[in-house]
């Protein structure tokens, strides 16, 4: 199995800068929208793919780095200072002499590919009159577009040195990026060239013999015309040809059936297949799929160990699921990605079997409050915006009901990433053991745990009751109800949290819940 080791990207989109290692298994790229997931996708798409004509459909424009670019043209606008674009791929070893050198940016000794769009030097004179103009004109056309192996051999998409395939979900349906699927699968399946050939060929034949005898009689009548089939590179055997699935085309099924089954039928082992699948690339595998499908199609991309599977997604399910050691975060705001492969095994598992808590929501987060159940959760906004005057989200915080067995779990992550998290926690009558000790090694400069300081306020309800008695009486005392206000507040916690949510009036917030929340908001 071939795979990639290494993404090394300058000025690509939206990154002047990247480069990051991958797993030979499993990789999993999150992140916000606009990170930079489906850029390097891209990058190492067009890199395998080899062909010149995918480059100049997206066009060098849309490639660029938009800040590179407007650098360079409010500067003196140099030749010697064009700005240069490159994707290189280092690849395990490939026992062919035709991939291994050191033409490549760190100027290692390996086997590798590469796409560079650099100026045309040939050109030079042309470029340096548009360079000399007034108006801001970047010269893309007098670009070349070079794809090289690290031994500075030329290659294109007629030489595949390492098979892959590009599922983009979002495109699932679109007719083009069907039939491309199909192509691919195809040429994974058949023999070699030769049996591609021979099918082209027998296929056109076929045609032939159709127009020639079924239509014959019909064209007798036709007076100087006659009816054919189509039977040129626009209409041949690889435009025709589909895949299908119990009688069924998979282009006449919905958006849902059409993610399952062709991510399946890619990341299947492919037996008795001559060019199988090498690198499997997958662009939000969640799209269109329900629960019970997504799921399958985790359990499917799981079983995937013959081939290498880059997946960028949004799935919290999906980065769980599939272990957050594979993760590789993308921030919008750091050019360098945070792999989690230092997680602890422990940690790492705990999250592949509980409930899912919206893990890779609190990943992508910049300030975190961890809460221990529900009745916190839902007054937290409330009481953040009579204490601040302001919104969490305005704040960048977000709160995370996670239950107080689960907290060190998080902070594991959080250490890695660097993340301010404020836990809020009951004392359980024990501030010393439930609240210091139990997180030595854990409180630091981003990372407080906050409790009430009297072990006798042991719980939130209590506390809550406590400095809110007068209203809490007021609220949830009926006629019928016979024990005490603070017991039934302990019994229903999510009740009496909803009722103190919708009361105009304002809450006696705790000083402990206070000082959690000016902690996090400075």
């Amino acid at each position: 199995m071939s795979y990639i080791k290494k993404v090394k990207l300058q000025n690509f989109k939206k990154f002047t800068s990247f480069e990051t290692e991958l797993d030979p298994s499993l990789n999993i790229l999150v992140g916000e929208n606009e990170a930079g997931k489906s850029s390097i996708l891209s990058a190492i798409n067009l890199v395998l793919s080899g062909s010149r004509h995918q480059v100049e459909t997206i066009g060098l424009d849309k490639l660029f780095n938009v800040d590179v670019i407007d650098n360079f043209l409010s500067s003196d606008k140099n030749y010697e200072d064009l700005p240069v674009l490159y994707a290189e791929l280092y690849l395990d070893e490939q026992n062919n002499p035709d991939l291994k050198g050191n033409n490549n940016s760190n100027r290692e000794y390996c086997d590798g590919m590469i796409l560079e769009c650099l100026p045309d030097d040939s050109l030079s004179t042309e470029i340096k009159e548009i360079l000399e103009q007034e108006q801001s004109n970047f010269p893309y056309e007098y670009y070349a577009i070079r794809f090289l192996t690290f031994s500075g051999e030329v290659y294109s998409n007629y030489k595949k040195y390492v098979r892959h395939i590009l599922l983009d979900h979002s495109q699932m349906s679109e007719e083009y990026a069907t039939k491309e699927y199909i192509q691919d699968m195809y040429s994974a399946y058949v023999e070699n060239e030769a049996e591609k050939n021979k099918h082209q060929n027998e296929y056109r034949n076929l045609k032939t013999q159709y127009t020639a005898q079924q239509l014959a009689d019909i064209n007798q009548r036709v007076d100087d015309y006659s009816f054919s089939l189509r039977n040129d590179r626009k209409s041949n055997l690889f435009t025709d040809l589909t895949l299908v699935q119990e009688s069924i085309p998979i282009d006449s099924k919905g958006r849902g059936n059409q993610c399952f089954i062709k991510t399946e039928f890619a990341l299947r082992k492919a037996e008795g297949a001559k060019n199988k699948i090498d690198i499997a690339l997958i662009e939000e595998p969640e799209n269109h799929l329900s629960h019970i499908n997504m799921k399958k199609l985790i359990g499917k991309i799981d079983e995937a160990d013959d081939k290498q599977l880059i997946v960028a997604t949004h799935s919290n399910l999906i980065s769980a699921r599939l272990d957050l050691r594979n993760l590789i975060l993308l921030h919008t705001n750091s050019i360098n990605p945070i792999l989690l492969s230092e997680l602890s095994e422990e940690t790492a598992k705990f999250f592949i079997k509980a409930p899912n808590h919206g893990i890779l929501d609190f990943i992508l987060s910049k300030k975190v409050l961890l809460v221990e159940g529900n009745a916190e959760y839902i007054l937290m906004e409330k009481m953040y915006e009579q204490e601040t005057g302001g919104k969490l989200e305005d704040s960048d915080i977000h709160v995370f009901s996670v239950g107080g067995t689960s907290f060190k779990r998080y902070l594991d992550i959080a250490i890695l990433l660097d993340m301010k998290v404020a836990v809020l926690r009951d004392n359980d009558g024990d501030l010393q053991k439930n609240c210091v000790e139990a997180y030595e090694g854990y409180i630091g400069d981003n990372i407080q745990v906050f409790s009430d300081v009297n072990d006798a306020r042991y719980t939130f309800e209590v506390c809550i009751y406590q400095d809110n008695t007068e209203k809490c009486d007021e609220l949830f005392t009926t006629p019928k109800r016979q024990v005490p206000i603070q017991q039934y507040m302990l019994d229903n916690k999510t009740d009496s949290a909803y009722g103190l949510l919708v009361d105009d009036g304002e809450i006696n917030i705790p000083q402990y819940i206070k000082d959690t929340l000016l902690w996090l908001s400075a």
